[in-house]
Order: C-alpha cells, then sequence, then structure tokens
C-alpha cells in the first residue's frame, strides 16, 4: 500500500494513549477513517476485517472491559483473521498503518492484545467463532493528562526505552552486528524498525542483511504466547514489516517482501525465520 502522510514524523511523534476525554470524533473525521480502511492492503496477500464499535451505541448492559487499561474511550476498532502466521503479519502491517494514519491526523490510539476482555468485545464486534480476534485499539482525543495507572504501565514495559541497533540487525550472520555505517541507504528504514511499538516493548525482530536481501526473523521469548491460540509475538513482526516498507517509500528505494526466501544461515535458538525483503 501506499502511505501519505510524513513517517519519521509520525513514527516518532506516535505514542500509546491510554486515558481519553469525551469529545467525539467528527462524522467528517470518521468518514476519512473509513475511507482509509477501504485503502489498506498488505505484502503477505492476507485478508484483515476491521471492526468499528461505539460503545455508547449499544444497547447492551454489560460493560466492556479493558481491566482499567484504558480510561474515557467509547470509540473501538478491533482485527479479525483467519489462523495463519501469515495472517498475523497482515495484522501487524495494516494496523500499525492505520495506528499511523490516525496519529497523523491526530486521533489517539493504544495497541490492545491481552488487556481486553476478548469474549465480551467479539460479541459486541459480531466477530465469527472460527475468526482470531488478536487486537483491538481505542480511538479518540487524547485527555489533557495521563491517569496514574498510564503512567505506571509506561514505566512498567518501559513504553520509551528501544534496544540497541546492533543488537536487532545484524550482516551476512548472527554473529556479526549490523553497523548504521554499512546498513547505507537502509540505515533509515531500519532506525524506523528500531523505532517501533511491540507488544510489552519486546521488540522481537531481528534483521539480517545478506546479499541486498533483508531477512527478517522473529527471536520468540518461550512462554511469551502461551495466554493466546497464536504467537502474538507475529503481530510485532507485521508492525517492523510496515514500518521498514513505509520508510523505504519514503527514501524512494524499491523493493518486495517473499515469505520463502532461503536466508541460508545458521539460526540461532529460538529464532525463527519469517519473511524477507529483496530490493528490486
Amino acid at each position: 500500500m501506499k502511505i501519505n502522510f510524513p513517517v519519521e514524523e509520525t513514527i516518532r511523534m506516535r505514542r500509546s494513549i491510554r486515558n481519553y476525554n469525551n469529545n467525539a470524533i467528527p462524522e467528517k473525521t470518521q468518514n476519512d477513517i473509513r475511507l482509509f480502511l477501504e485503502t489498506l492492503d498488505n505484502p503477505f496477500n492476507q485478508k484483515v476485517n476491521f471492526h468499528s464499535l461505539n460503545i455508547k451505541e449499544i444497547k447492551s448492559t454489560q460493560k466492556l472491559g479493558t481491566y482499567g487499561v484504558i480510561k474515557g474511550a467509547h470509540q473501538f476498532i478491533g482485527t479479525s483473521i483467519n489462523n495463519s502466521k501469515e495472517s498475523l503479519y497482515a495484522l501487524g502491517y495494516e494496523f500499525e498503518a492505520l495506528v499511523l494514519y490516525l496519529s497523523h491526523i491526530g486521533i489517539g490510539t493504544c495497541w490492545l492484545g491481552g488487556t481486553f476482555n476478548r469474549q465480551q468485545f467479539s460479541q459486541a464486534m459480531n466477530i465469527d467463532a472460527d475468526e482470531l480476534f488478536p487486537i483491538i485499539s481505542p480511538i479518540g482525543y487524547p485527555a489533557d493528562h495521563p491517569h496514574f495507572k498510564e503512567k505506571a504501565m509506561r514505566k512498567l514495559i518501559k513504553a520509551d526505552a528501544r534496544k540497541e541497533f546492533s543488537a536487532l540487525f545484524f550482516l551476512n550472520d548472527f554473529q556479526t552486528p549490523l553497523t548504521q555505517e554499512t546498513a547505507g541507504e537502509l540505515c533509515f528504514a531500519l532506525e524506523m524498525v528500531r523505532l517501533g511499538p511491540s507488544a510489552s516493548n519486546k521488540q522481537p525482530w531481528r534483521i539480517l542483511l545478506k546479499n541486498n536481501t533483508c531477512h527478517f526473523f522473529e527471536e520468540r521469548e518461550p512462554g511469551y504466547s502461551k495466554a493466546f491460540p497464536y504467537d502474538i509475538q507475529k503481530v510485532d513482526l507485521g508492525i517492523a514489516a510496515a514500518h521498514f516498507d513505509f520508510s523505504l517509500q519514503e527514501a524512494k528505494l524499491d523493493g518486495h517482501f517473499e515469505t520463502k526466501a532461503d536466508p541460508s544461515v545458521e539460526i540461532p535458538k529460538n529464532f525463527e525465520y519469517a519473511f524477507s525483503w529483496i530490493r528490486d
């Protein structure tokens, strides 16, 4: 997909919003969001379904739970997919595109993967029983001041911390860290990947640059996704792909993603190959 917002500026200013004011999103802005959703696609050829919900408009008296993490929000966007790793990558890619677009137009968001009542929201959003329902986000205008739980959450997950460039990116093998100088024209896109959000800010993506190709790997944390019927860290890999792709578009560097390229490299324990970006 083609992006129409400044990538670096938007990535750097975007932050998770957990405390919202009561101002409604104007109808024109909501229509712009719907139009943007229609433009979304992904390089993994998977369908991602988006579902909108305004809790003020539903008749149920049951309170939809976000376990105290979100305050003041009454509009949400959720996603559903089929059960495959490629669909999880696609979800991360498309949902991050939406998150960045909303940030660009002044709308707050917050990725929620485990801190919402999945059963309640899936019923309210009419999610089919055979679909995965991994992610939702509130959407709205940020409150003037974050509540104390938001401050505590950001501190707990070290929301503003990021791993070093050399810990995430490698050259030819996983024993040789990639330097910014060696990365050359790809350095900007890799830095935007480094700044990306991820579940619990674990940054599970690892990228190996070899023969003009960037191979994406997931460094799986054992047991982290055991509470879900899917590997939620694969969504993070989709986020990394979005940041990488959009940054390369801004830098006018052409390439394409493939899910079955052969990196021909010794893979460390707990690493899993995901996909590759091949320069054209």
